[in-house]
């Protein structure tokens, strides 16, 4: 089958920045909703026409990727507002009650640095303001189903910093409001 809008594709990848630094590597295929949230758009578009065993080495731009690091998605909060246990890195969905109001709530927000009385927040993508080397693979390639087809995606969150709704009742239980 070949790659189109509405199907469901099984990738896996390396990942680097221009210097070659590897970011990140998916050894296990994971399937993604093509035509919907799952993955970033210039991805999509080279996927399309390709078949299973296809390999693509693909650069993107910052804004064709995580896009431009955005410092007004920087927020210093108090301390006292977050759990003992806190590290660098570690992530929140949304920001807690007494947080700065205006605010995304709909983003995913990780500790960039911890001070005594304060705790900086980063609500960009990691990976935001760096042009990316990705190498994909090709491993399997479906008809979505009608509900996949339906929410657009199969809440896979790597691509995404937007906090996405929880499932109805009655539909996949899969967490789908973590970045992976």
């Amino acid at each position: 089958m070949t790659i189109t809008e509405q199907c469901v594709v099984a990738l896996t990848w390396t990942l680097k920045d221009t210097l070659g630094e590897e970011l990140d590597v998916l050894d296990e295929p994971i399937e993604f909703f093509v035509g919907g949230s799952d993955l970033l758009a210039k991805i999509e578009e080279a996927l399309q026409g390709h078949e299973v065993g296809d390999t693509l080495d693909l650069h993107l731009e910052p804004q064709d990727a995580f896009g431009d690091y955005d410092d007004r998605l920087l927020f210093l909060e108090p301390r006292h507002l977050f759990p003992c246990e806190l590290e660098d890195g570690m992530g929140f969905d949304g920001l807690p009650a007494g947080c700065y109001p205006s605010a995304p709530q709909d983003r995913i927000y990780f500790v960039s640095d911890i001070y005594p009385e304060h705790v900086v927040l980063d609500a960009n993508h990691p990976l935001a303001g760096i042009a990316l080397r990705i190498s994909l693979k090709v491993h399997a390639v479906r008809e979505a189903e009608e509900r996949e087809v339906g929410s657009g995606s199969l809440g896979t969150g790597f691509f995404s910093m937007q906090v996405t709704p929880a499932p109805e009742v009655g539909t996949s239980d899969d967490d789908t409001s973590t970045l992976h």
